[in-house]
């Protein structure tokens, strides 16, 4: 197992363990998240654990391409009972998301000290949110880091009424311009929606 130092490197990922953890310690500065992320790791840990880096192989991605929308959903569309907005409360998704119930997960890994590193990231222009909005409340939304104009590597969402989070997830992928979108670990959620496997080999040149 690698433990990091101050410095701001991380060894090669084919290193990873067969689950892929593949590093722990060092820091949640900006600079190393932004280097993390480009180089296809993220940070996944439960409050006081050590940070732990990951990058799985296979990958969970989904090409915006193969996006799938079921007739309820297209219907639940058109209704236009939600409003998608971005980037207008990223904080208020963030600590939305950090709340919400998980199948199978004790407490939360969205730590206070992943809340902070992410609204430094955000304020630096590279972690976005995705709002939904009902009546003037906020209903659901995700958030993630955008790496470059090609992937986009989500984070966690949260729903607080039905199909909130599918509206907001579902309206991002079809105005964005992204080419991949990192899901990293699979879910049965995110696979109703078109996302499957990629090699970590494949992912990382996306990258």
């Amino acid at each position: 197992m690698h433990f990091l130092t101050e410095k701001i490197e991380f060894p090669e990922v084919s290193e990873a363990s067969s689950e892929g953890l593949l590093a722990i310690g060092g820091d949640l500065s900006p600079q190393r998240l932004l280097h993390a992320y480009s180089n296809g790791i993220f940070p996944w840990f439960q409050d006081e654990e050590p940070i732990l880096w990951w990058s799985p192989d296979p990958r969970f991605v989904l090409f915006p391409e193969d996006l799938k929308v079921s007739k309820s959903m297209k219907q639940v569309l058109r209704k236009g009972n939600f409003k998608v907005t971005e980037n207008k409360a990223f904080k208020a998704v963030i600590e939305n998301c950090a709340l919400a119930k998980r199948t199978d997960q004790d407490g939360t890994w969205i730590t206070d000290g992943m809340i902070e590193a992410y609204l430094k990231l955000h304020n630096l222009g590279y972690a976005k949110s995705i709002e939904v909005w009902q009546n003037k409340a906020l209903v659901g939304g995700l958030y993630g880091i955008a790496i470059n104009d090609n992937v986009f590597c989500g984070e966690s969402m949260f729903a607080k009424v039905s199909n909130a989070s599918k509206v907001g997830f579902i309206t991002f992928i079809k105005n964005s311009n992204f080419k991949l979108i990192d899901c990293q670990l699979h879910t049965k959620h995110l696979e109703s929606l078109g996302a499957k496997n990629l090699s970590r080999i494949e992912f990382i040149k996306y990258l």
